[in-house]
């Protein structure tokens, strides 16, 4: 399984950015997929996650700006980020079972 993350940049606080995480796994459609962050000097924490039912979850910082989704037909799972915030900065990962996307930078300047 590989999975590549893209999307990631600098945006102002307030702004938005959308990130895409591209999947080879053949069982896609099955799986449920998560995003994760990591901030400098901090442990990697869940974001959001969506099952094989697209019943999505998140954490309790991001709720109502963030929305997860999926696109089973073009193995790709995405986030969107809106409103972000100075806290928002980190690397964010897709994680689908075991397996890691690389990480991609979300950095947000107040």
């Amino acid at each position: 399984v590989q999975l590549q993350a893209s999307g990631g940049g600098s945006v102002q606080a307030g702004g938005s950015l959308k990130l895409s995480c591209a999947a080879s796994a053949a069982l896609f459609s099955l799986s449920g997929l998560d995003w994760y962050r990591q901030a400098p000097g901090q442990q990697r924490e869940l974001v959001a996650s969506i099952s094989s039912t697209r019943i999505t979850n998140y954490a309790d910082s991001v709720k109502g700006r963030f929305t997860i989704s999926r696109d089973n037909a073009k193995k790709m799972l995405y986030l969107q980020m809106n409103n972000l915030k100075a806290e928002d900065t980190a690397v964010y990962y897709c994680k689908l079972a075991t397996w890691w996307g690389q990480g991609t930078q979300v950095t947000v300047s107040s």
